[in-house]
């Protein structure tokens, strides 16, 4: 599985066009990122003015966004799938107006993705967003096989990590359940050595 962007290619500046939106519903909460990696788009919140409360699992990750990032994030080392998420209780009790989930929903069976899911619904307040982006089923340089037969999942192994492949009905019913989903969209990044193609959803809380 490839996770770093080869020497020379974009860094995938995918919140920008979010930014006045993100910096709209987050006010002074921060915002909660699931899965940050090495913190590139930490680095883009960070860089608004934003607090950001990360979650990684892996320590190596976690440590070099410490040092991408040293002032306005904080950054934890873990498993997100475990309760409850690391947020400070604030005037809004622990919850956010803001979740960002890039490239990190889609290594889950699907109930503990709905889990996840309801989760993310439950700590946004009203009218908060979560900004998803999932790997496609025609993400052929990444594992992806195209669209599964009728009633067969996309989810199996590849290079040994256990990855799930979303078509639009696929994220549709993953977020059927008490949210608008605002904007939906399958897109080509230049994120790695080869091209990726990944749904990224903008959806609020009803």
């Amino acid at each position: 599985m490839t996770s770093a962007a080869a020497p020379g290619m974009s860094t995938d500046p995918w919140l920008e066009r979010w930014l006045a939106l993100i910096v709209e519903r987050a006010g002074t909460d921060p915002v909660l990122e699931l899965g940050c990696g090495t913190g590139p788009d930490s680095a883009v919140l960070a860089g608004a003015g934003l607090h950001v409360v990360g979650i990684e699992l892996s320590a190596e990750s976690v440590a070099a966004a410490r040092i991408r990032v040293p002032h306005g994030a904080e950054f934890h080392c873990g498993d997100f799938r475990d309760a409850p998420f690391p947020l400070p209780e604030g005037d809004a009790n622990g919850s956010v107006g803001v979740v960002i989930a890039s490239l990190s929903l889609h290594y889950f069976a699907w109930d503990q993705t709905l889990a996840l899911a309801r989760r993310i619904h439950d700590v946004l307040r009203p009218r908060g967003v979560l900004l998803c982006r999932l790997n496609s089923v025609n993400d052929f340089h990444h594992g992806a096989s195209g669209p599964p037969p009728e009633g067969k999942d996309s989810f199996y192994p590849v290079d040994g990590v256990p990855k799930r492949f979303f078509d639009r009905a696929a994220v549709e019913r993953l977020f059927a359940d008490g949210w608008r989903m605002s904007h939906l969209e399958e897109l080509t990044v230049h994120r790695y050595e080869q091209p990726k193609v990944l749904w990224e959803a903008v959806l609020e809380r009803n």
